[in-house]
C-alpha cells in the first residue's frame, strides 16, 4: 500500500538514508521525506499532506533538548512523532514521553529492531526499548520542568531556540517576521512560564531535559 508517509528528521544525510531503507523494507510503497533540519521540516509538513509519522532526531543545530519535540506536538499535534536518538538513558526517554512523543528508539538498535519498532508504533502502541528501565524517574524539579516547557506556544518554543543559538531579539524578530516588541513580549511569557529571571537560565534549562549535554551556549543577557 502507498497509504504511509514518513517524514525522517536527521542531520546526518547517511543516517537518514540507513532509516529510509529500513522503513522501506517494513513498508515498501510508503512515501519516505527527509529534512536535516527543523525548518527544512516545517516546510515538508506544509506542502506535504497528511503525515502518519516523523522520525525525528534530538539533537541538531539549532534544537536544545527536547524543543523540537515540543515544538511539533504544540504545532502539529495530530502528527506521532518519535524520537531517534543517540541519546538512550532513562531519563532523557521519560522526558521525551511525557512531552508527548509516541515511541524512542536507540541509534543503536539492530536495524530489524527498528523495523520491529516502526511496526508496533504504527500499529497504535508505544514502542521503548526492552533493556531500559523507566523507573528510574527524574526528579520532581526536571518532572516540574518538563510541564513547564509543556506550557509553551509554538512561536515562543522557536523564540526559546534561536535564544539557544545566541541570536538577538532584533535577529529573531527578523527572521521569524514579526516586531521586536513581540520578540520581547515572547521573551517575558517564557521567563515567566519556566520560571527563571534570564535568557541564559531557560536556555540552560531545556538543555538539562532531552540529553543536550554539550557545552551549553551563551546566551546575551
Amino acid at each position: 500500500m502507498s497509504d504511509y508517509r514518513f517524514i525522517i528528521v536527521d542531520d546526518h544525510p547517511l543516517f537518514r538514508g540507513a532509516l529510509s531503507q529500513a522503513l522501506r523494507a517494513s513498508f515498501e510503497s510508503a512515501e519516505i521525506i527527509e529534512a536535516g533540519s527543523l525548518d527544512e521540516l516545517t516546510d515538508r509538513l506544509a506542502t506535504a499532506g497528511e503525515t502518519d509519522l516523523i522520525l525525528l532526531d534530538l539533537t541538531m543545530p539549532g534544537v536544545q533538548g527536547v524543543s523540537g519535540l515540543l515544538y511539533l506536538r504544540a504545532q502539529h499535534p495530530e502528527v506521532p512523532v518519535v524520537i531517534v536518538s543517540a541519546s538512550d538513558d532513562a531519563a532523557t526517554i521519560r522526558h521525551c514521553l511525557d512531552c508527548g512523543a509516541s515511541g524512542f528508539i536507540p541509534k543503536s538498535q539492530p536495524v530489524e529492531s527498528i523495523r520491529d519498532a516502526i511496526r508496533k508504533i504504527m500499529d497504535g502502541e508505544v514502542w521503548l526499548p526492552p533493556d531500559i528501565d523507566l523507573s528510574t524517574m527524574p526528579s520532581g524539579e526536571s518532572t516540574e520542568l518538563v510541564s513547564r516547557l509543556a506550557t509553551l506556544t509554538p512561536q515562543q518554543v522557536r523564540v526559546l531556540m534561536m535564544l539557544g543559538e545566541g541570536l538577538l531579539n532584533k535577529q529573531i524578530a527578523y527572521k521569524l517576521g514579526v516586531s521586536e516588541a513581540t520578540i520581547k513580549a515572547h521573551v517575558s511569557a517564557i521567563l515567566q512560564k519556566l520560571g527563571v529571571d534570564s535568557r541564559t537560565q531557560a536556555v540552560i534549562a531545556i538543555n538539562k531535559i532531552g540529553g543536550s549535554t554539550n557545552d551549553w551556549p551563551r546566551v546575551p543577557n
